[in-house]
């Protein structure tokens, strides 16, 4: 992997990457739904108390809400989310899954028409993609053929939202990925590892079993959906 297999690093956004991002792991994702049995979507996730189900649920009511424009303040908050999730339980996999591919089809030009406030909706849809890989114990959690758009938007999301500024020396990668906002005061920390373990360090995710080091700040500063 090169800095030019990871697009718009710049400051200046890209409104169809999202989109790009969504597409590419629908592909993927979806697919890998359809074959599985129902009971594999009881298996626990790396979400606290959700399954891969729960995951699912709410994964495809997010994009269906910004599909229809349905953004009412509080949307995103745990209290919706868990409204989202028992409105679908009595659902069959089948709907669940359907949403959700429905939603990752549509909901890029909407994300790119608004500006850069949904972006990191995409993001946390990807994530969770990883999640239900990681649940299913299939290879390439965190990582696969949206890597490369996923982490041009972890640059983007986290510079936007003002993180700490951090240089990641990631295997493969040429030149280090710079996330967060540069800080005159500041000097930016650093990560040396792969992107997947970087993934999971700015996802909150567990991160047992890998190996990097990170220098200049803590764990929990990085988390950049605050749960």
């Amino acid at each position: 992997m090169t800095l030019a297999d990871v697009p718009d690093v710049s400051d200046v956004r890209d409104p169809e990457l999202p989109g790009r991002l969504l597409r590419t792991e629908r592909d993927l994702l979806i697919p890998l739904l359809r074959a599985r049995p129902e009971a594999d979507f009881a298996l626990r996730t790396a979400c606290p108390g959700w399954t891969v189900r729960h995951v699912l649920a709410h994964c495809g009511a997010v994009l269906t809400r910004v599909v229809e424009r349905r953004l009412e303040k509080g949307v995103f908050e745990p209290e919706a989310n868990d409204r989202d999730i028992a409105e679908r339980d009595g659902l069959p996999v089948e709907r669940i899954v359907d949403e959700l591919e429905r939603g990752m089809t549509e909901a890029g030009p909407v994300i790119a028409r608004a500006g850069g406030v949904l972006d990191a909706v995409a993001l946390g849809e990807w994530v969770h993609a990883g999640d239900v890989r990681e649940a299913f114990g299939e290879p390439g959690a965190y990582g696969g053929e949206g890597l490369s758009y996923a982490l041009a938007l972890l640059a983007r999301v986290t510079r936007e939202r003002g993180h700490v500024p951090l240089h990641a020396d990631l295997d493969g990668l040429d030149e280090p990925l710079r996330l967060g906002r540069p800080s005159g005061t500041r000097p930016p920390a650093r990560y040396i590892g792969d992107a997947p373990t970087l993934v999971r360090l700015y996802a909150g995710r567990p991160l047992v079993g890998t190996r990097y080091e990170l220098a200049g700040t803590a764990e929990a500063e990085l988390n950049v959906f605050g749960n």
